[in-house]
């Protein structure tokens, strides 16, 4: 299981819908693993290199179908990339190349145990990057520089959710504790979208915007994506939303600018607590110091994969599970890219929860209520240690307490919800350096009061990961990729 102390979350309170809403939480979970696909994707036989399948190709891809090479045409094949999770993939990269696998570089979280042979590892923070996201950063780009690639060498890059604050490498003289000010500002305080975010980190950083698919150029480049291959940053998805909208997979071309940055930086009213030094570099930029677009792009010998097609992915396998157990399900709300505020979704799920209960409207129990997406929190200046996931399961808890026919489960699917971070002596004891988000029932509030915490006080200093912790309602999980959040609401 993903889930580690599904026993802890199953023992108390509404124990058999809570075993239910482990059970489907940990199969969607468990969906988001792109270890499995990325064996189907790669493989060797018969003394060839065979890469591609129709279930990873985005739609409208210029160039799809299974690519053979001849393995004494390959001088030599490396790995590089940069996320959340990323290395069940890398493994499984391991696996198939065997010992034609020359080497590579990848940047992890914290928390994610090294379990690679050949290449090198180095953990890094997230959200906000830290001085090992620049460490690793700057390794990798010296590793490609020393290489001297050519077009016989082939390269597989790897990214995912969390590749934008883990793959950091300031440009120009910038400082790292201005770039780690731009993020702290304008997503962790402001709510600034990732999207937005991005307007202004591609900006000011050597190797995001595709720049580091330019320090590659002229090896043959395989670009595995952790997500939907059809996922598209706006409106447009396959190859064209890849390629066209892009802003946060950084091996891609990108659509971001430096008027965008001024823009969002402005529309935020935060222009005068930026750095002056990111500011004045944003305004000067020069024509080749811009991100990747889809022409240069396109000239380059580059094909695209995502590992972790929808279909094939968490939502199913979640509601196939839920259905299984009994419960008719509903998806609420499926979107590639939402960004509510995560109490604010607690408060919503919880009320139509408790209509459900008490009316049978607008379902009819027993029922299994979806949501995915990604929550955002605006923390301002609290200082607690928590997660949107953790955040929505105890504004729903407010919610729907006294109720005894309702349970709610709410996670990160890459097992660790927002930043993370030392809550508790003891569970860091264990191992845990960041839940994953929660499960909570009728009785959280009282346990939560009865335990010493004020709800209210709780979620405005967003300190959610204790109060959870001590009242055995927080998910602990295995790292893996993120494909954003998984939301369940059971009604019996």
């Amino acid at each position: 299981m993903r889930i580690r102390n599904a026993d802890t979350l199953t023992d108390h309170g509404n124990q058999h819908m809570r075993q239910d809403a482990v059970k489907i939480l940990d199969a969607g979970m468990t969906a988001a693993d792109p270890y499995y696909n990325t064996l189907k994707l790669v493989r060797i036989e018969n003394g060839k290199l065979l890469v591609g399948g129709s279930d990873f190709e985005p739609m409208g891809s210029p160039r799809p179908g299974i690519v053979e090479m001849d393995l004494n045409q390959i001088d030599r094949i490396f790995v590089f990339g940069a996320g959340k999770g990323i290395q069940r993939a890398a493994t499984a990269l391991e696996e198939a190349l065997g010992d034609r696998l020359s080497g590579g570089y990848l940047i992890l979280k914290y928390g994610d145990d090294v379990a690679l042979k050949h290449i090198t590892v180095t953990h890094a923070d997230h959200p906000v990057p830290d001085e090992n996201c620049v460490k690793g950063s700057r390794a990798m780009m010296e590793m490609i520089q020393g290489l001297k690639l050519t077009p016989r060498d082939v390269v597989f890059t790897i990214v995912g959710n969390g590749v934008s604050s883990l793959l950091t490498l300031p440009a120009g003289n910038l400082s790292l504790k201005s770039v780690m000010d731009v993020t702290r500002i304008m997503q962790i305080e402001k709510g600034a979208t990732t999207r937005e975010l991005n307007f202004i980190r591609n900006s000011i950083d050597l190797l995001k915007g595709g720049r580091i698919t330019r320090m590659l150029h002229p090896a043959k480049m395989f670009h595995i994506l952790t997500v939907d291959p059809n996922r598209g940053s706006t409106a447009r998805e396959g190859y064209a939303g890849l390629t066209e909208t892009n802003i946060w997979l950084h091996t891609l071309p990108d659509a971001t600018d430096a008027a965008g940055a001024i823009k969002i930086i402005r529309q935020y009213n935060a222009w005068d607590e930026i750095a002056d030094e990111v500011k004045n570099y944003i305004s000067t930029m020069k024509p080749e110091q811009e991100t990747l677009r889809k022409a240069e792009f396109e000239q380059m010998d580059c094909r695209i994969y995502g590992v972790v097609p929808d279909h094939l992915s968490v939502l199913p396998l979640a509601v196939e599970t839920a259905r299984k157990l009994g419960y008719a399900p509903h998806v609420i709300c499926k979107a590639k890219s939402y960004f509510l505020d995560a109490a604010e979704a607690g408060k919503f799920m919880g009320a139509i929860a408790k209509l459900v209960s008490t009316e049978g409207q607008p379902f009819a129990p027993p029922c299994a209520l979806f949501m995915t997406g990604e929550m955002v929190v605006a923390v301002g200046k609290g200082g607690g240690v928590g997660g949107r996931n953790q955040e929505f399961c105890l504004s729903a808890a407010n919610i729907i307490a006294g109720d005894k026919r309702i349970v709610i489960g709410s996670v990160d699917t890459d097992g660790t919800d927002g930043p993370g971070g030392f809550f508790d002596q003891k569970a860091k004891d264990l191992g845990v350096l960041a839940l994953a988000g929660g499960v909570i029932d009728g009785e959280t509030k009282a346990k939560i009061l009865a335990a010493g915490y004020d709800l209210k006080d709780t979620l405005i200093s967003h300190g959610t990961s204790k109060p959870l912790w001590d009242t055995r309602d927080g998910v602990w999980a295995v790292h893996s990729i993120s494909v954003q959040d998984l939301t369940v609401v059971l009604v019996k």
